[in-house]
């Protein structure tokens, strides 16, 4: 068993924001909603937002910053993104004021400590300025988070590897987006290695990992040219047909729903028997 609880509050191209709790901490990964559905979303868990360690910003794009104006307005918590990030945040946000934020710079490929969580930065692809992933340690467990990324690099496999928990891009079907509504060249986005994570390479990447994470939540689904089923079969199916032994624990992500790991139900279980 994980020692992180971790609950996607949302996710998909409309928002993205996902809480991690363990021992030593917890933090939020993107802001992607509005500061009220963040507050909401934690309110369901029985937390609030200023319960928060720090905040950790994958990129600048809007659906995964879109409440930050208001969060750093209201909340005094750490917020760490890659440089390029704090200046891409200034032009998708162009009122923010960056002096009312605390604000810390986290550069890819670089680590901090919190408390006991060891918290570290690494590069992703995608077509923003400085775009990041991150891996959180605390006593020999691990979590992961990754998405928005056009491909899977080398070193990306080796900054994930070890990871109990994995929150991963399970963005498109390729079939469904070249038959779909959307224009070539936004086609030629998502399918570039600057764009989103396919089904069929986030199963690979997967399978491709020497240790199994033991859950994995699929996120950033597109909602027009993917499906929670055809996202699930297909991963799993991949990491079936490599790893027959080995079980995961997958969990499908929502742009609407609140969607939490076996340890925070197992939490609230004991919270209400004691």
């Amino acid at each position: 068993m994980s020692c992180f609880q971790v609950a996607v509050l949302a996710s998909g191209s409309k928002g993205n924001a996902t809480v991690m709790r363990c021992e030593a901490g917890m933090a939020l990964v993107d802001a992607g909603i509005s500061c009220r559905r963040i507050a909401q979303g934690m309110q369901k868990l029985g937390l609030h937002p200023e319960q928060l360690t720090a905040v950790f910003i994958t990129h600048e794009h809007i659906d995964h910053v879109k409440g930050l104006e208001t969060f750093i307005k209201k909340y005094p918590v750490p917020i760490f993104a890659s440089a390029g990030t704090w200046r891409g945040i200034k032009q998708t946000l162009p009122r923010i004021d960056l002096q009312l934020c605390n604000r810390h710079i986290l550069a890819p490929q670089t680590e901090i400590t919190l408390g006991g969580l060891r918290v570290r930065s690494f590069s992703t692809s995608h077509d923003a300025l400085e775009p990041a992933g991150y891996m959180f340690r605390y006593r020999g467990h691990a979590f992961g988070y990754v998405t928005d990324t056009g491909y899977v690099s080398d070193l990306m496999k080796r900054e994930l590897e070890g990871a109990e928990v994995l929150v991963l891009e399970s963005n498109h079907d390729p079939i469904l987006l070249k038959n779909g509504t959307y224009p070539p060249p936004l086609q030629k986005r998502i399918l570039g290695t600057k764009g989103h994570l396919a089904n069929e390479t986030a199963g690979h990447l997967l399978a491709d990992l020497k240790t199994l994470p033991q859950q994995v939540f699929l996120a950033h689904l597109s909602q027009e040219n993917n499906t929670p089923d055809l996202a699930l079969s297909t991963v799993r199916g991949i990491v079936q047909r490599h790893r027959p032994k080995e079980k995961i624990q997958f969990y499908v992500t929502s742009q609407e729903e609140v969607v939490k790991n076996k340890e925070w139900e197992d939490y609230h279980e004991q919270n209400i028997f004691e």
